[in-house]
């Protein structure tokens, strides 16, 4: 009943702007998390206001939305998969990523992180040489290596990649750690390894990680829930990597108010499609900043080649993007920022990150 009724009022004749289009969206769901008419119609209709929008104005949505906009984000790649993601000999970590820290344009950025992505097929292939080129969802390889030693092929993908191109490229992790928990025993199981840890072990785990390989980025290293085990990482090795919560915030601007509050996280995951609309994707991400936090855009693992991820990062301040590195459905998104670069002309530069 809710659909049809949102068909009638969209029809009506009205003077169209992005805030009344969302608040009615929000008014005829009538629940806090769009569970009537669903997170994906509404971010859809936003999206097409606000495109429409744009059109009519002549101008790109990125431009449409700040016409001041300038910086355009760092790609964050997801080059070799496990978990949930990928088959059962996988590594227990979901996703194993690189980021370009020393691009000075998008397209060095995109092209870099392209090439560390063949990279570490080769080095698979020489670690194992049954492998046959599988991929996760993401399009990152799915070998059959423990956490480690994935860690461990990347790093050296990364490091090649530097010394050939001169692009300092930097890995990260995306723990995706909910998946390991086991509530019951308050453990994280890593099953392909075959280890349970605990809280403190996991937090043990993850800084030594961090100090060992260098990792600049670090998604979901604890379970969605445990705010303060969040705060102590991020009290450890904040300074030098940034600790970003996805599942801890689910783009939700009470979560990551408190989160944030509590210095639970350094970076905050915004999914356009979890909060439902443009107008809460950018009150989230204004208020990540506002606590001094960096606001990370992503794709979803599900995708299509919508492209307006990349507009939006570029127009509200994501130093970075997370938007895979191959496969139709991330490269629309990778493509449309080599063409905002473009657009901007001398304009143009890379955003500036928090940590190095």
């Amino acid at each position: 009943a809710k659909l049809p009724k949102l068909e009638r009022e969209l029809k009506r004749p009205r003077r169209l702007d992005i805030p009344s289009v969302d608040s009615l969206l929000h008014e005829i769901d009538g629940t806090p998390n769009f569970s009537s008419i669903g997170g994906n119609t509404a971010v859809a209709i936003s999206m097409a206001v606000a495109k429409a929008l744009a059109a009519a104005s002549g101008k790109p949505l990125f431009a449409y939305l700040n016409p001041r906009a300038a910086e355009l984000p760092f790609p964050l790649g997801n080059v070799l998969g496990g978990g949930k993601h990928a088959g059962k000999m996988a590594p227990d970590i979901q996703e194993f990523l690189v980021v370009p820290v020393g691009a000075k344009t998008v397209s060095e950025a995109i092209f870099t992180n392209s090439a560390v992505h063949k990279r570490v097929r080769k080095l698979i292939e020489q670690t194992d040489p049954t492998f046959t080129g599988g991929k996760g969802d993401e399009g990152a390889w799915a070998p059959n290596l423990d956490s480690r030693r994935a860690l461990e092929i990347v790093v050296r993908a990364c490091e090649e990649v530097s010394s050939e191109t001169g692009v300092s490229v930097r890995p990260g992790l995306d723990v995706a750690a909910s998946s390991l928990y086991d509530g019951a025993t308050g453990k994280y199981i890593y099953k392909r390894e075959g280890k349970e840890r605990s809280a403190g072990e996991q937090i043990d785990f993850i800084v030594d990680l961090v100090r060992t390989y260098g990792l600049f980025y670090v998604e979901d290293p604890l379970h969605e829930e445990d705010f303060d085990g969040f705060a102590e990482l991020t009290a450890k090795v904040g300074k030098s990597c940034l600790i970003c919560g996805d599942d801890l915030f689910v783009t939700n601007p009470t979560r990551i108010r408190t989160g944030l509050e509590k210095k639970s996280a350094n970076a905050v995951l915004i999914k356009p499609n979890q909060i439902g609309t443009l107008s809460d994707t950018l009150e989230a991400i204004k208020l990540t900043k506002a606590e001094g936090a960096v606001p990370v855009i992503s794709h979803r693992s599900g995708e299509t080649t919508d492209e307006t991820i990349a507009h939006l990062a570029v127009a509200w301040g994501c130093p970075m993007i997370k938007t895979g590195v191959v496969g139709g459905e991330r490269i629309a998104k990778l493509n449309e920022l080599i063409r905002i670069w473009e657009s901007l002309g001398k304009r143009a530069r890379m955003a500036s990150l928090p940590v190095k």
